[in-house]
């Protein structure tokens, strides 16, 4: 293996929560009166932290999202999370694969602890991610695509960013790991390759990663 620690975003790279996340995130913008589609959702809040959701509503609109949006917003995700949530197609072979070869890994997500691990649960992904294994963007003063999250994990997981590569989804993902100073493998089956142009490399299957990281 070439790198010491192989850093997943969540979202899109471990569970397939994106059409679920963005299906709601566009009918609940929408109900509130800022008209917003699927693939606008997709767009513009794709791999966001929810604080940038607040902030561009802000900035495009000149008025702030209700209070309580984030726990209604949550309640909504989280339930269809557990009706239709699926582990990404070929993923816990890549994990197992990895923990069979003593390869560090671990998940930071723009999502909160509680979304990760709803979704871990749900997917039975749970069983490969412990609490030290975990990091969101709660835990840095700054979301992607700053840096700061996967600087985080690498200094909590002991290794230096150079030696490290994220597996990533989303272009502000992308252009946080290459501000980490990270390599960056650019998953490709949701987000068209050229918003990932970033990227150390680009791959569209995810049972592939573990031979492509050798």
């Amino acid at each position: 293996m070439r790198y010491d620690l192989v850093i997943f975003d969540n979202d899109g790279v471990l569970v397939d929560s994106e059409p679920i996340s963005n299906r709601h995130l566009a009918a609940y913008l929408t109900e509130l009166g800022h008209p917003t589609s699927y693939e606008d959702s997709i767009r513009d809040y794709m791999g966001s932290a929810m604080h940038r959701i607040h902030d561009l509503v802000l900035e495009r609109t000149g008025r702030r999202l209700p209070e309580d949006f984030d726990d209604v917003f949550h309640a909504r995700v989280f339930a269809a999370f557990e009706r239709e949530l699926q582990p990404v197609a070929g993923v816990s072979g890549v994990l197992e694969k990895l923990a069979a070869d003593g390869v560090p890994y671990c998940v930071a997500s723009s999502g909160s602890h509680e979304r990760i691990r709803v979704g871990h649960r749900a997917t039975g992904l749970d069983r490969w991610f412990e609490e030290g294994r975990i990091f969101s963007s709660q835990d840095v003063g700054r979301g992607k695509p700053a840096p700061d999250l996967f600087l985080h994990a690498a200094e909590r997981m002991g290794c230096e960013p150079a030696r490290c590569v994220v597996v990533e989804d989303s272009p502000l993902g992308v252009q946080a790991a290459v501000a980490a100073g990270m390599d960056v493998y650019g998953f490709t089956t949701m987000t068209p390759a050229d918003r990932l142009a970033g990227a150390t490399q680009l791959f569209s299957d995810m049972g592939e990663l573990a031979d492509l990281l050798v």
